[in-house]
């Protein structure tokens, strides 16, 4: 598609020369044959580039009028590219960094006065992960990073999006991050996965200290075929979560039981719907806050997902108190439903001998809703 804005004004100029002027071939004179103008928008502008194009002048050369383009060039950017590298770094790392969407990485980069059209940045990403698959297939790099620290740790695993689909298989080295091989297998038996073991130990330069994985049995059996000497353990994560496996099951019984204590929010945000007054607004925030902490769920078993909500209701029930002691009293809408009242609020009564005046010296009862350290238990 054609461009329907004009290009942004530059705010830089560069002047880009051939590092030699003799000719790689036949070591003769290279003449400046003429120049050309590209315009590169990095991080800290847009770049107006001069080239200085050389040609050799000896007819009997192979290179005889061969275009001589200065080697600076492809680090600004891409051949026929508008953005430097260094933009295209910074969308990969808002994509796989920060999670962020095409639309939020857009925004970002306007923020950073770079123009560009939403689909430029989906275009980006394209070349972003063709980069990055051309230094992970760089096996010369590979092979000597590899052979400066001696050994590798294998570290071997599968992923599969949904039941039915391919497993994507992973083998990487744990002492330098390196992913040694990765390809997408329609079943996980055992004799796939030796193929993919064989693949990685022939390519290897230095001998294998060991090997981690999750523990299936395919895989068990695949490695003690393909590495029969090689220490094979469990993954510390698997391990932890295998070890605190009792910790979880009775931190979820008590993270249900927490939940059938908190229920009754709805009704109030319905009372609440059409008021916007402080007080309705403040109600609405501590009914978020409770939606908040239900829905929250830790990671077991670093984060107990049970303890979470337990930490986060008494942080809501405290809050409430500091409120109703710096009110002297409690924040109950004036024109809550009966429903929602019996769900969490209680109103004084208007008649009685509760309603008489209250003497000097009087202490006015706390009527917030809050949960009980026994319906906490």
């Amino acid at each position: 598609m054609a461009r329907r804005t004009r290009r942004p004004v530059p705010t830089h100029h560069q002047l880009l020369e051939s590092c030699s002027d003799r000719c790689l071939q036949c070591q003769g004179p290279l003449w400046v044959a003429y120049t050309n103008g590209r315009t590169v928008t990095t991080l800290t502008g847009v770049y107006r580039l001069t080239l200085r194009i050389r040609r050799c002048i000896n007819p009997a050369c192979p290179r005889y009028h061969q275009a001589y383009r200065p080697e600076e060039e492809g680090a600004w950017a891409l051949p026929h590219g508008e953005f430097g590298f260094d933009v295209i770094a910074l969308i990969g790392a808002l994509r796989y960094t920060e999670h962020r969407s095409v639309p939020e990485i857009h925004q970002q980069l306007l923020i950073r006065n770079i123009q560009l059209a939403e689909r430029t940045v989906t275009y980006l990403l394209q070349r972003y992960e063709e980069l990055v698959t051309l230094r992970l297939a760089d096996h010369v790099r590979l092979r000597t990073r590899l052979t400066a620290q001696g050994q590798v740790l294998l570290a071997l695993d599968g992923l599969q999006p949904d039941r039915g689909h391919e497993v994507l298989w992973v083998i990487r080295d744990c002492l330098s991050g390196e992913v040694l091989l990765a390809r997408s297998l329609l079943s996980s038996t055992q004799g796939d996965l030796v193929a993919l073991l064989r693949e990685v130990k022939q390519a290897l330069p230095v001998p294998v200290c060991g090997v981690i994985s999750d523990g299936q049995e395919t895989i068990r059996t695949a490695v003690q075929a393909v590495f029969p000497t090689v220490p094979h353990q469990l993954c510390q994560f698997h391990y932890l979560r295998e070890a605190a496996l009792p910790i979880f099951e009775a931190d979820r019984h008590a993270k249900t039981t927490l939940q059938k204590h908190i229920r009754g929010v709805r009704p109030l945000e319905r009372a609440l719907e059409g008021r916007a007054d402080v007080e309705a607004a403040t109600i609405r925030g501590y009914c978020l806050a409770v939606r908040s902490a239900i829905t929250d769920d830790g990671r077991p078993p670093l984060s107990a997902p049970g303890l979470r909500l337990y930490d986060r209701l008494h942080a809501i029930e405290a809050s409430i108190d500091r409120v109703g002691q710096e009110k002297g009293g409690c924040l109950w809408p004036s024109r809550i439903s009966n429903s929602s009242c019996s769900a969490g609020w209680r109103r004084q009564p208007r008649s009685g001998p509760r309603c008489a005046k209250r003497m000097s010296g009087c202490i006015r009862r706390r009527t917030s809703w809050r949960i009980t350290s026994s319906r906490m238990g």
